[in-house]
């Protein structure tokens, strides 16, 4: 172990025995404080090991079901490599996982750098945050997926609020003319995938890019980013949803007429099941929509994906949900902390605009997820916060491990934690219009 690692390994390990000690009661947020302190030394042990690399990190290597994933796809092996990467060797298998800057998690680690240190004011976190951010330059040229939000979002987004320059809103105008490009009028919805049988396929993940089309029309004064977000919405409010609020994962369109072709799952047990994470996606999702536009409609949908998921009878007593509600061997499946904390950081926001349980709730899951059934030692797992996440179980693709994602929407949860503490009727951003709020 290092000089750097042992500090560190030390400085949290007081930190969370101080914080042990402490009573706990119904408005003691100590916890909040063991959680901070293990993700400022976990990120800065990441930073400090894979600097030079150009990469970033994104999970903990597991292996594979390429048969499953023919059989998602519906495509011949032979014609499959396009969208496989290689097997994990032996040596490889549960070691740490990084990407290039074009994979669609490579903007989480600089954007948990960015709240890491705005909540906690370590400036070396600030310029760990600065040097992985600008790894991410070239992505403002590139066109070949739907994630740029994602991407974006998480790094330049949070480095517009917390450092802001021109150069920052340039590469998000940029990354949003290029996410633009995959809106189809027929349809009025942004591509999604461009591989498997699908036509036009759609997807609920989709509905996280949209806050950086409504950050473009805000930069640049393009009323087009507005309209093609909004127009999104209204295309998965009427789609995606069932009657009982939750969601499917995939909708594939015809792209000459708009008709629905199928509605079905990649990531999820079934077509009919309700993928975890995907419903947090889409909870988050139409709260930020909410957010900028003020359309009451974002705001019921919201509201009702939130009750789908706080009442769900299979909603675990620790509020981490399994990586599937309708996973066929419950209790006996993986959890995803992953949906955990997304579902968090979106329910502080939501009840800033309805009712305060929903905050009530988000401290619950966050409570669990930085105990120690999901928060890390330090120096361990990987250097990511969370354990217990889940990618792909039907692919047998980053089950039960952690994964970047997870660790960035943790600490956004406890950023707006903080400022729903705080303020009560704090606007995020500032820019949301006017809603009497």
């Amino acid at each position: 172990m290092n000089n750097m690692k042992k500090k560190l390994v030390l400085f949290a390990s007081v930190s969370i025995a101080l914080a042990s000690c402490q009573t706990t009661s119904k408005e003691d947020y100590s916890w909040i404080k063991k959680g901070l302190d293990v993700a400022s030394a976990q990120l800065q042990l990441t930073a400090e090991e894979i600097a030079g690399t150009g990469k970033l990190p994104r999970s903990i290597r597991t292996g594979y079901d390429m048969d499953f994933l023919c059989r998602q796809l519906e495509r011949d092996p032979s014609t499959f490599q396009d969208s496989l990467r290689p097997q994990p060797t032996a040596e490889q298998m549960g070691k740490r996982r990084l990407c290039v800057v074009y994979d669609w998690t490579s903007g989480f680690f600089p954007g948990s750098l960015w709240y890491a240190y705005e909540l906690t004011g370590n400036d070396t976190l600030k310029a760990d945050a600065i040097q992985y951010t600008n790894l991410l330059n070239p992505v403002r040229y590139y066109k070949g997926t739907h994630d740029l939000g994602f991407m974006i979002t998480c790094s330049y987004g949070n480095a517009e609020r917390l450092a802001p320059n021109d150069t920052i809103k340039a590469v998000m105008k940029e990354t949003a003319d290029n996410l633009s490009g995959r809106f189809n009028d027929s349809i009025g919805a942004i591509r999604s995938w461009d591989f498997g049988s699908w036509n036009f396929p759609v997807i609920i993940d989709n509905m996280m890019n949209l806050e950086l089309l409504f950050n473009a029309a805000i930069y640049s004064s393009d009323s087009s980013f507005y309209k093609i977000a909004v127009s999104h919405a209204d295309k998965t409010l009427e789609n995606h949803y069932r009657a009982d609020h939750s969601s499917f994962h995939v909708v594939d369109y015809d792209p000459q007429t708009g008709a629905v072709r199928m509605k079905n799952t990649a990531q999820g047990y079934a077509d009919g099941s309700a993928w975890a994470r995907g419903q947090a996606w889409g909870l988050y999702g139409f709260v930020t929509c909410y957010r900028f536009t003020g359309d009451e409609r974002y705001l019921q949908q919201a509201e009702a994906i939130a009750d789908f998921i706080l009442n769900h009878p299979r909603l675990p007593e620790d509020m981490i949900p399994y990586w599937d509600f309708d996973a066929p061997n419950i209790p006996d499946e993986p959890r995803d902390a992953s949906a955990g904390a997304i579902a968090a950081s979106a329910l502080y926001e939501l009840a800033l605009y309805s009712d305060p349980k929903y905050a009530d709730a988000a401290d619950r899951m966050l409570a669990s997820l930085s105990s120690d059934s999901y928060t890390a030692p330090v120096g361990e797992n990987g250097n990511f916060i969370l354990m217990h996440s889940v990618g792909s179980k039907p692919a047998n693709s980053e089950v039960d491990v952690p994964i970047v994602y997870a660790d960035y929407y943790y600490l956004e949860a406890i950023y707006r934690h903080r400022q729903f503490k705080k303020l009560k009727k704090h606007l995020w951003d500032g820019r949301l219009p006017a809603l009497g709020k």
